[in-house]
């Protein structure tokens, strides 16, 4: 049967991840990010779901091939977690396997003719770094290192950087403490942003972003190349997501010196 664990259980299902994987599922098991966790036996796991913060989708990890586990997913999926959904305006859901052999077995639970998407993972170790790729700053445009006094700060958009800071962490000061960020900002409005938006260890997982009218001026490559310097200073791994398609994020990402080191799938899941 599908039970839910507390949090202080969280460390139960840390032996059923393997060493390469989704930072979410680490970062949300280890504690310091938002997020559910469901299993098939509270006392000893040996598959499961997590359901990210925010509504953000669901990582299935542990034995695939758990018939007893599989076979009550789509029911619970249509009742339990369509109710919150659905509360929240969702249709659908994001499906996740921790490991390629979960793809097989959403697909069986949840449909064949469901809609892959394939990502990439990147990470970036200090020799790697190509430095002589950083842009110039343009002119008007400064970057700031988000402190604590940041979020106090008068910017005309400052609602902006606290909701972007919230979409991934439980608080501002979880953030903080924990996190590492900067702001691009042009005539006291916050142009762009790059910070840590998950963190499992010594993994920092980007999350970056310039807002349109902003745009085609290399602030998103300033700003990541000064992450990742900041991050490589502090002894910190950067760790770089995106869709295959995203052309322009996987651009970014291989011109400042990321190695694609993982591939995954998600699936587009409809409600019955």
């Amino acid at each position: 049967m599908i039970s839910e664990l507390n949090k202080s259980e969280f460390y139960k299902c840390k032996e059923l991840l393997c060493e390469e994987g989704l930072l979410e599922a680490k970062a949300v098991i280890e504690g310091g990010h938002p997020g559910r966790l469901f299993v098939d036996n509270d006392s000893a796991p040996e598959s499961g779901f997590i359901w990210l913060g925010s509504h953000n989708g669901f990582i299935f990890f542990g034995r695939e091939d758990n018939e007893a586990f599989n076979v009550e997913l789509n029911d619970f999926f249509n009742t339990v977690i369509k109710t919150d959904y659905e509360k929240a305006g969702f249709t659908a859901f994001e499906a996740i396997g921790y490991h390629s052999k979960w793809n097989k077995t959403i697909k069986k639970v949840f449909g064949d003719n469901l809609i892959g998407y394939n990502q990439r993972v990147y990470k970036l170790q200090k020799e790697q770094y190509r430095k002589e790729n950083e842009p110039v700053n343009k002119p008007g445009y400064e970057l700031i290192k988000i402190k604590g006094d940041t979020f106090n700060s008068s910017y005309k958009n400052i609602d902006y950087l606290q909701s972007k800071i919230l979409e991934f962490w439980s608080s501002i000061e979880r953030f903080l403490n924990d996190g590492i960020g900067y702001v691009v900002v042009h005539e006291h409005e916050i142009a762009g942003i790059c910070f840590s938006g998950v963190v499992a260890g010594d993994v920092h997982g980007i999350d970056i972003e310039t807002l349109p009218h902003h745009q085609g001026k290399k602030l998103a490559q300033k700003a990541a190349h000064t992450f990742v310097k900041d991050c490589l200073t502090n002894h910190i791994t950067p760790y770089w997501d995106c869709m295959e398609i995203n052309k322009p994020s996987v651009s970014v990402a291989e011109n400042i010196g990321f190695k694609n080191t993982y591939n995954y799938i998600w699936y587009r899941v409809p409600f019955g």
